[in-house]
């Protein structure tokens, strides 16, 4: 009997399938005696891809780090999708001038539209008390005031998209067990600025709602909560990205000579160049800046105009001065894509790898079909859909950038 078991057992034993449910044995180490003696591993390491475990006795299934990490890369990438279509649907809401249609904030109640004639009526009398219809529309129709309306509450709604498509997410990934502990500490900082985005949002409307009986300017949000608002948002797309490339991508193992050194911080130079170009973007659209000198590449027949610093202090034309807001932008843009241009060129004299050198290229050519849409922008005195482009644009051209460095980064030791 015994004969006709074992030998089947064993050869059971031996099998594929089972050889995958098992830890991996580690290699027989001296001990001071005559025998071998394996160590086990660790609790909560398996050898494949394919295995699920059982930890103390409560069932739970944990992925290997390798599958676990391209779940959460995956996920990130999703959600710096969503995060890059709030800020275009954003930058709509602000060149058809939507943002100020919905005069209240609220997280549940203002997720259902009007669906009647009187709340429809409701709502525009209510938008009626406020400085923009007042002062600069003051002839709309309801169906004018219902476009703008579901503009803002597209952007709104999305706004909640993206909220939950972090936190969800996160908590399911944290309940099994598959975020590390340095990724738990960036998947809770990136779900914080998320909430955080979202009151910021309500803070940058609620600017230009106010009354404001000493301006004669038409009622505008301020400029720097705008840029705050943005800039954050862009920060949380940063993020999100960066770690879903750092988890997806494989990384290369460079030779880490001088050229690489300096083409490394070429790179992330650029990045921030263009992380700046953006978010100037932000005070160029607060103060309708795109449309005070709508010619290239001379601002009205001077290189240097004579309101530039019109304001005292001199700071403040910075931020609160339309001609500086677009002298700065156009300076920012001439210098991002200069700096694209010699990061290229720094490319082609390193060996690289083809996936290296393929976002080289593609990070040129968007810079310069970015900078003709902003000058086609810029002359065509700001239609809506080229403007919209033109914003998108910077979001790719950044999002090209973080793939670049991404790529040059250095190898842990």
């Amino acid at each position: 009997m015994q004969r006709l078991l074992f030998p089947r057992l064993k050869a059971l034993m031996g099998s594929p399938c089972l050889r995958l449910l098992g830890p991996r044995a580690a290699p027989r180490t001296q001990c001071g005696c005559s025998c071998g003696i394996r160590h086990l591993l660790r609790p909560g390491q398996y050898s494949t891809i394919s295995e699920v475990a059982l930890q103390s006795g409560r069932g739970t299934v944990s992925l290997p780090s390798k599958a676990a990490e391209r779940v959460v890369g995956r996920w990130l990438l999703v959600c710096s999708g969503t995060v890059a279509g709030a800020v275009i649907l954003g930058g709509m809401t602000r060149l058809t001038e939507s943002g100020l249609s919905m005069v209240d904030w609220n997280l549940i109640k203002e997720m259902k539209p009007p669906t009647h004639q009187e709340e429809w009526e409701a709502e525009f009398q209510k938008y009626q008390q406020f400085p923009e219809f007042k002062i600069l529309n003051h002839d709309m129709t309801l169906a004018e005031f219902k476009f703008i309306w579901y503009m803002e509450y597209s952007h709104r709604m999305w706004g909640r998209l993206v909220g939950l498509t972090y936190i969800l997410p996160a908590a399911y990934f944290w309940r099994k067990g598959w975020l590390s502990r340095g990724m738990k500490g960036r998947v809770l900082a990136l779900c914080g600025l998320v909430c955080f985005q979202g009151l910021l949002g309500w803070y940058m409307v609620k600017s230009g709602l106010e009354e404001k009986p000493d301006s004669h300017d038409i009622p505008r949000v301020s400029q720097y909560r705008l840029a705050a608002h943005l800039g954050s948002a862009l920060v949380l797309y940063c993020a999100s990205l960066w770690t879903s490339l750092s988890l997806l991508l494989p990384q290369h193992k460079l030779p880490e000579t001088r050229q690489l050194l300096w083409l490394r911080r070429c790179a992330h130079g650029t990045a921030g160049l263009v992380f700046l170009t953006a978010l100037s973007g932000a005070f160029v659209a607060g103060l309708d800046a795109g449309l005070v000198y709508n010619s290239f590449p001379k601002m009205g027949e001077s290189w240097i105009p004579e309101d530039l610093f019109t304001f005292s202090p001199i700071l403040r034309n910075v931020f609160e001065n339309p001609t500086m807001v677009q002298f700065d932008h156009r300076i920012l843009g001439i210098t991002s894509v200069t700096a694209v241009t010699v990061l290229y060129f720094l490319s082609r004299r390193i060996p690289l790898p083809r996936r290296t050198k393929m976002a080289a290229v593609t990070l040129l050519a968007l810079a310069y079909t970015q900078v003709g849409l902003g000058i086609s922008t810029l002359l065509m005195y700001v239609p809506t859909p080229l403007a919209a482009t033109h914003q998108s644009g910077s979001l790719a051209l950044l999002s090209v950038a973080l793939w670049l460095m991404n790529e040059l980064r250095r190898v842990p030791k």
